[in-house]
């Protein structure tokens, strides 16, 4: 399993254009993706889910990926939230 825990930095939290954007870029890993936040948990790959999550703009969610390229899958997904307004990324 590869994990990462990251502060959201879009101006906006994890709403609509952030979200989608996020779940198409899971969507094109094979592993299972899930992002946490206050103890709930989606799966990365359903835009119903990470709405449900109702992220806020400057709180921290965990990704975990587990199985065939889960890394590659997190980096990617730090990078997108990194592109669409900055993210920091937590020890």
């Amino acid at each position: 399993m590869s994990e990462a825990r990251v502060t959201i930095r879009t101006g906006v939290g994890l709403h609509a254009r952030p979200a989608s954007r996020l779940v198409r870029e899971a969507a094109k890993h094979k592993c299972e993706i899930t992002i946490e936040y206050r103890d709930k948990k989606a799966e990365a790959k359903s835009i119903i889910q990470v709405l449900t999550l109702a992220v806020k703009d400057g709180q921290e969610i965990i990704i975990r990926a587990e199985g065939e390229g889960e890394e590659a899958a997190v980096a990617s997904l730090l990078r997108l939230l990194n592109n669409l307004g900055g993210a920091e990324k937590q020890p």
